[in-house]
């Protein structure tokens, strides 16, 4: 997958937010956060919208564009 979301979770935990408030907050689902920590998942614009408020930062604060190797 071309996106990496490191940035997400540094700040997410940066901000205090654990996988319970994240829950909470309904932030993301459980199976997408799971999916993005494995690389294997992407986020909808209405959920990066969502994150974008809650952690009062932007799209490229939160992922990156990784140009993937060819074979």
């Amino acid at each position: 997958m071309p996106f990496k979301y490191d940035k997400l979770f540094a700040l997410l935990k940066e901000k205090g937010y654990t996988t319970y408030k994240i829950r909470q907050e309904n932030l993301i689902s459980q199976s997408a956060l799971q999916k993005m920590k494995k690389g294997e998942g992407a986020i909808d614009t209405r959920t990066l919208e969502r994150l974008c408020k809650a952690l009062n930062c932007q799209p490229g604060d939160i992922m990156e564009y990784v140009e993937e190797e060819q074979k």
